[in-house]
């Protein structure tokens, strides 16, 4: 073997330095043309290796292929092909995708392991073969795994975590969301030997109880994001922990955790002031109270999610723009106590006139047209819901795109009852809705 330049020796280069005659070939460095090929996606370095003979080599090196995502052939993706990557990739490899590759199994995430010792990222996201035995394969030769996305491989359970949490010290991110057989055993473990952890996504894992949160506020302190939606079963006592531990969290979803109150958004406000995103939907026990607490101590929020959090008022909307001037996406469905005025205070604070850019206002029956007005100022508005705000009218919605063109606006209006007919025969009206 030659010197190695960029992973591939001199004598590959030479093999075909004096037979290739193409004109790109001698004029331009085989090396350069390598870096050349390292810009290309999958599928056009394939085509690449069937131009010649110097290409074919060129384009199938490893250090062409240190990302690489299959998500678009996922269809096509079976064992055989992610075993023939990685031996052609080997420690090349940084990042692989095989989100929704069914066809993905144990034994060829086995393979991949072995050779595929320098991974970084992998998403296994939707293969819903994978077991724990590809986590131990994992936790066996890939120590530099960072994030790793297991989201609805139902099949995983503590042994996986244990696994993770002894062979992968570096894990930042866990995407573990819809493993439903994940109890607090298996987040205590992990969580005891990956300090580094600054993503959890725990969505839809029911068995977990504040048990579990309680290990997570202890030996995370560095946590950036969590997401516990539909995890039914936790409460106030556990989420008190997670603020009180993880000072650095930006975005928090429990959206579905109905037994939660506002001692969290109080917690939140004295613990957690530089989050960005909460996501609070059907969590209806939470009041103007909570929200006035969070917003006065929480001037970066960004996005909200308060579906259904039925007992809000004016009140919120009224702290939220005069304490929160980045906020960009509010979503208020179903929050059937808000009025013109709250959205008039709302479309006249700071966030107005440069961030706002998403309102969503779905089944609010005291919406009427004067909250269109008060958002004409709302340059960035990009989106607005109004699905079963009964008191608005086209005409309100005209007036607004006079002064928001491009703005999307998603209503309906019901059909209109036709008056009782006198004498011949009734008019007949569309009964489909007329989508804006």
């Amino acid at each position: 073997m030659g010197k190695e330049v960029n992973g591939v020796s001199r004598s590959r280069f030479e093999m075909f330095s004096n037979s290739d005659e193409a004109v790109i070939n001698k004029k331009l460095p085989k090396e350069l043309l390598l870096r050349i090929f390292s810009f290309l996606d999958v599928v056009t370095l394939c085509r690449c290796a069937q131009v010649s003979r110097s290409w074919n080599v060129l384009a199938l090196d490893g250090s062409n292929w240190q990302r690489i995502d299959l998500f678009d052939f996922q269809r096509d993706i079976e064992g055989r092909v992610v075993e023939n990557i990685s031996k052609r990739c080997g420690g090349f490899l940084r990042k692989l995708s095989l989100r929704g590759c069914l066809g993905v199994g144990d034994s060829a995430l086995r393979t991949f392991s072995q050779n595929c010792r320098n991974i970084e990222l992998l998403s296994l996201n939707g293969c819903t073969k994978i077991t724990d035995s590809t986590c131990n394969s994992l936790s066996k030769f890939c120590p530099k795994l960072k994030h790793l996305d297991l989201a609805s491989c139902t099949s995983i359970t503590n042994l996986s975590l244990k696994a993770l949490s002894e062979g992968c010290p570096l894990l930042e991110q866990l995407n573990i969301s819809w493993c439903d057989q994940v109890t607090k055993d298996g987040v205590q473990a992990l969580v005891r030997c990956c300090p580094g952890l600054k993503g959890l996504f725990l969505k839809g894992c029911t068995q977990l109880e504040d048990e579990a949160l309680k290990h997570i506020g202890a030996h995370c302190p560095e946590l950036v994001t969590l997401n516990l939606q539909t995890c039914s079963q936790i409460t106030d006592e556990g989420l008190i922990t997670i603020c009180r531990g993880c000072h650095h969290l930006r975005s928090l979803c429990v959206s579905g955790c109905a037994n939660i109150t506002d001692a969290i958004l109080h917690a939140l406000g004295q613990n957690c002031p530089r989050i960005r995103i909460l996501e609070v939907a059907r969590c209806s026990q939470l009041t103007d109270v909570g929200f006035t607490t969070l917003a006065r101590n929480c001037h970066e929020l960004e996005k909200m999610d308060l579906e259904e959090c039925v007992q809000i008022t004016d009140g919120t909307l009224i702290q939220l723009s005069i304490h929160c001037p980045r906020l960009q996406v509010l979503s208020l469905s179903h929050c059937e106590l808000i009025t013109d005025d709250g959205i008039r205070h709302l479309g006249s604070g700071p966030c107005a006139h440069d961030r706002l850019e998403v309102i969503e206002l779905d089944n609010c029956p005291l919406i009427t047209d004067a909250s269109l007005e008060h958002l004409k100022s709302c340059h960035s508005l990009d989106r607005i819901e109004l699905y079963d705000c009964q008191q608005i009218t086209r005409a309100g919605i005209k007036r607004l795109r006079t002064h928001l063109p491009n703005i999307k606006v998603h209503a309906y209006f019901a059909p209109v009852t036709p008056p009782p007919s006198v004498g011949g025969s009734r008019q007949r009206f569309c009964r489909c809705c007329i989508l804006l």
